[in-house]
C-alpha cells in the first residue's frame, strides 16, 4: 500500500480518537512544541509497528542499527495495511501505542489532530534534506509530527511501439499536447485505448487531483475547501474529456491493464514506480518509456509513500527518535531501496549508483521534485472518498464538471477539516 489510502472509514475510531486527544497536552495542531533527542547512542527496547513488506523487512535493518547501538533492543512487529489504520487509531485511543510506527502520508492529519503523535524533534532531521512534497505529509497546521521513510509519485507509462507508430517522439509538455499525443496512439498507433485513467474508484483521487494542482487549482486553501474554483472545474472537464472521446475506458476489468498495455491495446497510463516489477513480470520490460506529467501552471503530480511517527505515549521516545533518524541516513535510504525498492525520501538516498544509474528510477527522481499532496486534514479520508464517487459519476454516467466540482465542494464542506 505505497499511497497510504484505505478502504473504508472506521467512524466510531475516529470520534474515540477525537475524544482521546481532547486530555493530551498539546495535542494536536501547531501548539505542540517539540524536544530535543538526548545525545549518544540509543538505549532500551525500542518497539516499532510497519506494514506489509516493509513490517517484514526492516528488521533487517534493524539488525544494522542495534550494532551501533549496543545498549538498545529494536523489536519490529509486521501489521497488515488492510488493518493497520483502525489499530493504530485503537492504539492512540487507549494509549497502548509502540514507540515507532509506519503511517500511511494521508493518515498523518487524522492521527496528528488526535494528540497522538510526537512532534519532531528540531534537532533530529533537517527539512531540507527531503523532497518538500514529501516533508509536507508531515506536517499539520505547522508542525512537522513525523519524517518521510519512503515516497513514490507518478508519471506516464506510454508504449514505445504505439508511439512510434503514431509518431509521437517526444514526451508531450502541455495538456493540449497530452491529449493530442493521447489521440495519436489510438488513431494511428494502433491502440484501443490512447490511455487508461481512473474513472472514479477508490484512489482516483490521486490520478485526478494532479491535473487540479498542474492548473493552479486545490482541494483547500485558507482552511476552506475550494474544488469548485473555476481551475479545479476545469482540470475535471480536461480529465472527463478523455473518458468523452472515447480516449480511456470506463471500465477495464481487474487485471487487464497490464497486458493490454505490453501488447499496445492501451496506450499509456498514469502509476507509479511499481510498475515497473510489475510489467517486467509481465514480459514488458524495454517496451514503455516514462513521461513526465505536462504542464499547465506546473507540471505537479501526486506524491504519496510511508511516514514514520513517534508516539506522545511511547515508553522510549529517545530511542524511538533516535531510530527514526538511523533511517533517515542517506546511506540507510539507499540500502533500503535495494531491499525493498522502496524509493528514498532523503534527496541525498537517490545519488546512489543503484538509483542514479536507472533511467527509469531518475525519471521519477526528478518528478518528485515538482509532487504534491492533498492537505494534511483529518478527514481527508472522507473527502476523497466523495472526490472518487463524483468522479466515477463524472467519468462514467456523463456528470458535468462543473457539477461533480459542486458536489465535491458541498460534500467536503459538510464532513469539515476536522479542526
Amino acid at each position: 500500500m505505497k499511497s497510504g489510502t484505505r478502504r473504508g472509514v472506521a467512524v466510531a475510531l475516529v470520534a474515540a480518537l477525537a475524544l482521546a486527544g481532547c486530555g493530551r497536552d498539546g495535542g494536536g495542531g501547531g501548539q505542540d512544541k517539540a524536544k530535543p533527542v538526548g545525545e549518544g547512542t540509543a538505549k532500551g527496547d525500542i518497539t516499532v509497528w510497519a506494514m506489509g513488506t516493509e513490517g517484514e523487512k526492516l528488521s533487517a535493518l534493524a539488525e544494522d542499527f542495534m550494532k551501533d547501538n549496543p545498549d538498545a533492543k529494536v523489536t519490529v512487529t509486521a501489521v497488515p495495511w488492510d488493518g493497520a489504520h483502525d489499530k493504530l487509531a485503537t492504539a492512540i485511543a487507549g494509549k497502548q501505542t509502540p514507540d515507532v510506527s509506519l503511517i500511511g502520508t494521508t493518515w498523518m492529519g487524522e492521527f496528528a489532530k488526535t494528540g497522538g503523535l510526537d512532534a519532531t524533534p528540531p534537532d533530529l532531521v533537517k527539512k531540507d534534506d527531503f523532497y518538500e512534497g514529501a516533508w509536507n505529509t508531515t506536517v499539520v497546521d505547522g508542525t512537522s509530527y513525523g519524517v518521510p521513510w519512503y515516497v513514490e509519485t507518478r508519471l506516464l507509462y506510454v508504449n514505445k511501439a504505439a508511439a512510434i507508430k503514431a509518431g509521437v517522439s517526444t514526451p508531450p509538455k502541455s495538456w493540449d499536447e497530452l491529449k493530442s499525443a493521447i489521440k495519436a496512439l489510438k488513431d494511428k498507433g494502433g491502440a484501443k485505448w490512447g490511455v487508461n485513467l481512473q474513472p472514479g474508484q477508490t484512489g482516483s483521487w490521486q490520478t485526478v487531483m494532479p491535473f487540479v494542482w498542474q492548473n493552479g487549482g486545490d482541494v483547500a486553501k485558507d482552511g476552506k475547501f475550494t474544488l469548485d474554483s473555476p481551475e479545479a472545474v476545469e482540470a475535471f472537464a480536461y480529465y472527463k474529456s478523455f473518458f468523452d472521446e472515447g480516449l480511456a475506458p470506463k471500465d477495464l476489468p481487474q487485471g487487464a491493464l497490464e497486458p493490454a498495455f505490453v501488447k499496445g491495446q492501451i496506450g499509456a497510463f498514469v502509476s507509479g514506480p511499481w510498475h515497473i516489477s510489475v510489467l517486467k513480470d509481465q514480459g514488458g520490460a524495454g517496451k514503455y518509456d516514462l513521461w513526465p506529467m505536462p504542464t499547465k501552471q506546473s507540471g505537479t503530480s501526486f506524491v504519496g509513500g510511508g511516514d514514520l511517527a513517534v508516539f506522545k505515549d511511547a515508553k522510549n521516545r529517545d530511542g524511538g527518535w533516535k531510530f527514526v533518524s538511523y533511517l533517515s541516513r542517506p546511506e540507510v535510504q539507499a540500502k533500503w531501496y535495494k531491499t525493498v525498492n522502496d524509493l528514498p525520501a532523503v534527496k541525498k538516498g537517490w545519488d546512489d549508483p543503484a538509483l542514479s544509474g536507472d533511467p527509469q528510477l531518475s525519471a521519477f527522481g526528478k518528478q518528485l521534485e515538482d509532487a504534491k499532496s492533498p492537505p494534511t486534514i483529518a478527514t481527508w479520508e472522507q473527502v476523497s472518498a466523495a472526490i472518487d464517487a463524483e468522479v466515477e459519476k463524472m467519468c462514467k454516467t456523463g456528470e458535468k464538471a462543473e457539477d461533480a466540482a459542486k458536489a465535491m465542494q458541498q460534500q467536503a464542506t459538510s464532513i469539515g477539516t476536522g479542526a
